[in-house]
C-alpha cells in the first residue's frame, strides 16, 4: 500500500530544508531559525493545497536574502501545479480577519486559491500588511490558527519589515509601541544592536512621564541604564502606541533634543533624531463598529505638537502602504518566487491586491501601478468588510468594489479566464489567417 507521501502530486511534496512546523506549538524562536511553514495540526500527517504556494514564497523570501548578503544560490525550479500568470496580495485586518477572528468568506476564499475551484488551478498569494508590533514569524503563526491553512513566514510582508534595512545605518534606536517588550524583540530580530524601549527611559528617570507609572513586570523587563550618557541616533515607531500621554512626552523631547541625547534641548529644533512609523493608517478596522484610531493619527498628533511648541515644521517618514517601497519589496519576493518556480525572471503579470482602506490599500496599488517602477500590473479590489462602508464614496477609486473577499478573489480569476479565452481567440484567428494566406 502506497504512503500518504506518495501519493502527493508534484509541487506538495515537502521540500528538503523546509521544515513543517504545527501552528499549535511552534515559537517565534523556532520559526527563526530558517525555511519553515507553519501547519495547522489536521494537516501535519500530510501537507495540504496551501503546501506548495506557502513553500515556494518561504524559500522565495530566503534567496531574496541570500543575494542581499551575497550568499547567491541559483534555484532549479521544482514541477509545480500553480499558475505564474497572476497573483494575488491580501491586506489583513478588514479582509481576512475582524476582531482577531476570521471573516466567514475568507476560509473559502483560500480554497479557492489553493485549487478548490472550477478551473482546478492554485493561484499564488501574499500578504502585505501595516499591522506592526509582531514579527513576520509571529504573524504567520496566528494567521495559520486563525485560517487553519498552511502558511510560511516568507508570504508576510509587515509595515515594518523594510525598517530592515535601517538597522546598518543607526546604532541606539528608540522603538515605540507594541505589548510588553515585542517591538524590541522585533527590532532586534531585524539587525538593530542597541534597542531602547520608553519603559527603559522611565525606568531611568521615573518622572519623565509623571502621569505614567511602570507596573512590576515593565519595572522587571526594561533595562536599566543612565540616559544622559546615551545618544538615541533615531525612533521607530514599530506599532501602535498603549500609551499615548507618555511615548509622546518620550518622543517629543527626543526631538527637541541635542544630537538625542535625553534631558537636553536644541536651541534651533532641528538637532534631534529622525522619526520613522511603519505605517500612516490613521483609522482601521477592529471588532468595533466603527473604526479606530491607528498609528497615522499619532503620527498627526506629533507632527501638531511639534510645531505648536517650537514653531517649526516636524519631518516625519512612514514606511507601508501607501508607501512605494511596499509595493517594490511585495514585487521582489513574488518575481523570486516565479524565478524559482517557472524559471522566469520576471514577476507575474497581473496582482490583484485586496484592501479595505481607500487611503492606504487603493491609494498604494493604483499610485504604484502607474508609476514608472511597476514592471507588472497591480490591479485594486475594495472590499466592504473593513473600514470602508457601502454608501461613501472613496478618496481614491478602486477598480473594482465587492462585498468580501471571496468576491475579490473570484472577480479576479474571472478576468484572468477572460484575458486566457480572449488570447486563445487572437491566437487561433491569425493560425487560421497564416492557413488562408498558405493555401493561396
Amino acid at each position: 500500500m502506497a504512503t500518504a507521501s506518495t501519493l502527493l502530486p508534484y509541487g506538495a511534496r515537502p521540500r528538503a530544508g523546509v521544515r513543517r512546523l504545527s501552528s499549535m506549538t511552534a515559537t517565534r524562536e523556532d520559526l527563526a531559525t530558517g525555511p519553515t511553514v507553519v501547519v495547522p495540526p489536521k494537516h501535519m500527517m500530510a501537507p495540504s493545497n496551501a503546501h506548495e504556494v506557502a513553500e515556494a514564497m518561504e524559500m522565495a523570501k530566503h534567496h531574496i536574502d541570500q543575494i542581499a548578503s551575497g550568499e547567491i544560490s541559483p534555484a532549479t525550479p521544482q514541477p509545480t501545479t500553480t499558475t505564474d500568470a497572476f497573483a494575488y496580495a491580501f491586506d489583513i485586518d478588514g479582509v481576512l480577519i475582524r476582531g482577531g477572528k476570521p471573516i466567514p468568506e475568507a476560509v473559502e476564499a483560500m480554497k479557492v486559491l489553493n485549487g478548490q475551484n472550477e478551473w482546478g488551478i492554485k493561484v499564488p498569494y501574499i500578504f502585505v500588511t501595516n499591522g506592526g508590533g509582531k514579527t513576520e514569524e509571529e504573524r504567520c503563526l496566528q494567521l495559520s490558527q486563525q485560517l487553519e491553512i498552511e502558511v510560511s513566514p516568507g508570504q508576510f510582508i509587515c509595515g515594518h519589515t523594510p525598517m530592515r534595512e535601517m538597522a546598518e545605518r543607526y546604532n541606539t534606536v528608540l522603538v515605540v509601541g507594541g505589548e510588553g517588550e515585542k517591538c524590541r524583540l522585533v527590532a532586534e530580530g531585524y539587525g538593530f544592536k542597541d534597542v531602547v524601549t520608553p519603559g527603559d527611559i522611565i525606568k531611568d528617570n521615573q518622572d519623565t512621564t509623571p502621569f505614567r507609572k511602570l507596573t512590576d513586570d515593565e519595572i522587571e523587563h526594561s533595562r536599566a541604564r543612565n540616559f544622559s550618557e546615551v545618544e538615541i541616533e533615531a525612533i521607530f515607531v514599530f506599532a501602535d502606541s498603549r500609551d499615548w500621554a507618555g511615548d509622546q512626552q518620550i518622543i517629543l523631547d527626543l526631538l527637541m533634543s541635542k544630537d538625542g541625547r535625553l534631558g537636553t534641548r536644541s536651541e534651533t529644533f532641528d538637532e534631534g533624531p529622525p522619526i520613522f512609523f511603519s505605517h500612516n493608517d490613521v483609522v482601521w478596522s477592529t471588532s468595533h463598529e466603527l473604526t479606530r484610531i491607528g498609528m497615522g493619527a499619532l503620527r498627526a498628533s506629533l507632527e501638531a505638537m511639534f510645531k505648536a511648541v517650537t514653531g517649526k515644521e516636524l519631518t516625519t517618514t512612514a514606511y507601508g502602504k501607501p508607501q512605494i517601497g511596499t509595493f517594490q519589496f511585495a514585487t521582489r519576493l513574488l518575481q523570486q518566487w516565479r524565478k524559482d518556480t517557472h524559471g522566469i525572471d520576471s514577476p507575474p503579470e497581473t496582482v490583484y491586491f485586496v484592501g479595505d482602506t481607500p487611503e492606504s490599500d487603493i491609494r498604494g496599488t493604483n499610485e504604484y501601478n502607474e508609476s514608472p517602477l511597476s514592471d507588472n500590473t497591480w490591479y485594486s479590489i475594495l472590499v466592504r468588510t473593513g473600514v470602508y462602508r457601502k454608501g461613501s464614496r472613496p478618496q481614491f477609486e478602486p477598480k473594482a468594489t465587492v462585498d468580501n473577499v471571496l468576491d475579490a478573489v473570484n472577480h479576479g480569476m474571472q478576468l484572468e479566464l477572460t484575458k486566457l479565452l480572449r488570447n486563445k481567440t487572437i491566437a487561433s484567428s491569425r493560425q487560421d489567417g497564416e492557413t488562408i494566406m498558405e493555401e493561396e
